[in-house]
């Protein structure tokens, strides 16, 4: 299978957690009727719109970096990430591709979305298969320390059943008064850590299929990601 580009992959993470049901409070039961009033929630977000800050610290050079820009998602499986400051990037997902573009490397890294036989669970969720008392263990966590979160926020700290290549679990923060996903924390395999905050979400606006389209630049180097995990 070919392998997501790192920054992508964690693009993906975020991804889940934002289309993930939650709700405020202590730690979720695995009973079947909450599972199914989750599962319910989860099914009526069919897209949705954010300002982000995305912060990464730590890793290999111990550095920190601090970056701002505007999040879509659609399901099944589309995602668009620009990033506006401190320079422009943007990530890409039309449901079949992904394309990671950093308009100062002239270059454009292209990958296939798995197949479902093959996708590994943040692609299950992006694409609206997931679900998260099946493919999770859900539990209470502290919410995470980081920028414009609401006051009031609570944590919920999710671990994957199945071992992922890009991160071992994510706490996401919520808000209690509406049930957002406000901000999410996971880590890399390199000891780095990336946080995102979302502000300004909107929730199934209507988001057309061209604002997930990607026409590559001209000009630029396109890379196939051929790797494999």
């Amino acid at each position: 299978m070919a392998a997501l580009p790192r920054h992508s992959a964690v693009l993906l993470a975020a991804g889940i957690a934002l289309l993930s049901p939650a709700r405020g409070g202590a730690s979720i039961a695995a009973d079947q009727n909450l599972a199914q009033a989750l599962q319910k929630k989860y099914d009526g977000i069919k897209d949705f719109s954010a300002d982000f800050v995305h912060v990464y610290q730590g890793g290999v050079l111990r550095k920190r970096v601090t970056e701002r820009g505007h999040l879509l998602i659609k399901k099944p499986g589309k995602m668009r990430w620009e990033y506006q400051s401190p320079e422009p990037k943007l990530f890409v997902s039309d449901g079949v591709k992904i394309y990671s573009y950093i308009p100062q490397d002239k270059q454009v890294i292209v990958s296939t979305v798995p197949g479902d036989d093959e996708a590994p669970t943040p692609v299950l969720f992006l694409s609206g298969k997931g679900n998260i008392l099946r493919d999770f263990t859900s539990s209470a966590a502290d919410a995470p320390v980081m920028h414009d979160l609401p006051a009031g926020s609570v944590g919920l700290k999710l671990v994957p059943k199945s071992p992922q290549a890009d991160y071992d679990w994510l706490v996401v923060a919520i808000d209690p008064a509406s049930l957002a996903i406000v901000g999410l924390v996971t880590t890399d395999a390199q000891g780095g850590q990336s946080s995102f905050s979302f502000t300004n979400l909107k929730e199934n606006v209507g988001l057309a299929d061209k604002s997930f389209e990607f026409k590559i630049p001209r000009g630029v180097d396109v890379v196939t990601d051929t790797a494999r995990r």
